[in-house]
């Protein structure tokens, strides 16, 4: 089928700054959907009707006009973090073309002179700031799309929190148009001043002497995360996510998650990464929620209930950790007959119970199991000792 949507890119500058196929497509378009800051950067000599995108928003009107000439507006380039993505999802590249203009990214790099390439960039357009916090760290450039004039003093805000307050930051205001502007400042000196909606926030990450330092690796501080005792230690945690081995776009079952330690852990390893928790207590939720946006990964969901029914129907998993409830009737057969082929199961024991249920499974099913001990020296007396952690019983298992 020939291309009957036609997605443009539209910078500032509007109408004049399109290419001649981009402006072509517009003036043959029956409608053009788009928000109204864009549709009115149009000219009189668009004919097509003008169509405000529906609150809340929907791609249903766009898809149900198939076939019909139709243009959509999106800012800059539609398919970084734009609209276009969203299309692309359910339109078949056969029938959509894309025209991107420079996006926002684009403008802002140049005019700070930063390498694009070298720089990370986000969206809090309609998404939680919460997500910034898994991407400070002391040295990195991010170039942060703001949802309103209040992003940056929300952003100075958790980088003060963070213990990022010497971060520069530079708000770049309607980039590419006639009333761009530049705001420049320190995180822990900036105010709430009036900024336009339109606006992109640059930081220069700067830690102070007492920002905790959170590394992407496995093995976040025990101090990282707010718990009621029941918590995956650093030095076994970091040994479980070895053997869970996350990758781009993989989705993991925290079963029994606690207080989700090894789920957040997970989804730090890849921005793709996904996690669902599984977890029956209250308190015990509410302590997933603090520690998932504290942490940076507020995409993780949160299944309430307790295994094994709570695995019913769920989304099918690339690996399973199983920290709590491996005695549990049915738990461990459930969470192997639903893992893919090929996926990880790692189970963690710690009483006899919970350790022979493990050895009775691998018999019949396979796998390996290794035994943990850890210990951390302690002051005894005048001097020190060795002080043993509870020894645990890690099983490994991969499906066939």
């Amino acid at each position: 089928m020939a291309p009957w949507l036609t997605v443009v890119g539209i910078g500032e500058e509007g109408f004049k700054g399109l290419g001649k196929t981009a402006r072509h497509a517009l003036l043959g378009a029956t409608q053009v959907f788009g928000g109204q800051r864009q549709l009115d950067l149009l000219p009189a000599c668009i004919g097509a009707k003008r169509i405000l995108w529906p609150s809340p928003f929907s791609l249903k009107p766009v898809l149900e006009q198939r076939g019909t000439p139709i243009c959509v507006l999106a800012s800059g380039d539609p398919m970084l973090f734009g609209v276009g993505a969203s299309l692309a999802r359910q339109v078949d590249t056969e029938e959509m073309r894309v025209l991107p203009s420079p996006s926002s990214y684009s403008l802002a790099a140049a005019r700070l002179g930063w390498p694009l390439q070298d720089v990370v960039t986000l969206s809090v357009v309609a998404r939680p700031l919460a997500a910034l916090n898994a991407q400070v760290h002391n040295g990195l450039r991010l170039l942060v799309l703001s949802n309103d004039g209040s992003s940056p003093a929300a952003i100075a805000e958790l980088l003060r929190a963070r213990g990022y307050g010497p971060s520069y930051m530079t708000v770049l205001e309607h980039l590419g148009g006639d009333a761009e502007r530049r705001v420049d400042g320190i995180a822990a000196e900036w105010t709430d001043q009036p900024i336009a909606a339109l606006n992109l926030v640059a930081i220069e990450c700067r830690a102070d002497a007492n920002a905790p330092r959170l590394s992407l690796l496995a093995g976040l501080p025990d101090s990282a995360f707010e718990h009621d005792g029941q918590l995956t230690k650093r030095d076994v945690r970091a040994i479980t996510l070895a053997r869970l081995a996350p990758a781009p776009g993989e989705l993991l079952w925290d079963v029994g998650a606690g207080c989700g330690s090894i789920g957040i852990e997970w989804m730090r390893a890849h921005p793709s990464c996904r996690t669902l928790a599984i977890e029956a207590d209250e308190s015990r939720q509410l302590l997933i929620e603090h520690n998932r946006d504290a942490l940076g990964v507020p995409g993780l969901q949160l299944i309430r209930g307790r295994a094994p029914d709570a695995l019913l129907n769920l989304e099918t998993p690339d690996a399973i950790f199983i920290g709590g409830g491996v005695t549990r009737p049915g738990v461990l057969d459930a969470c192997w007959q639903q893992l893919r082929s090929g996926g990880r199961l790692v189970a963690n024991a710690v009483t006899l119970q919970s350790e022979a249920t493990l050895v009775v499974w691998r018999e019949l099913n396979g796998g390996e199991l290794t035994r943990l001990h850890v210990a951390q020296a302690k002051p005894l007396g005048e001097f020190d000792t060795w002080r043993q952690a509870l020894p645990i019983t890690l099983l490994e298992a991969i499906k066939p």
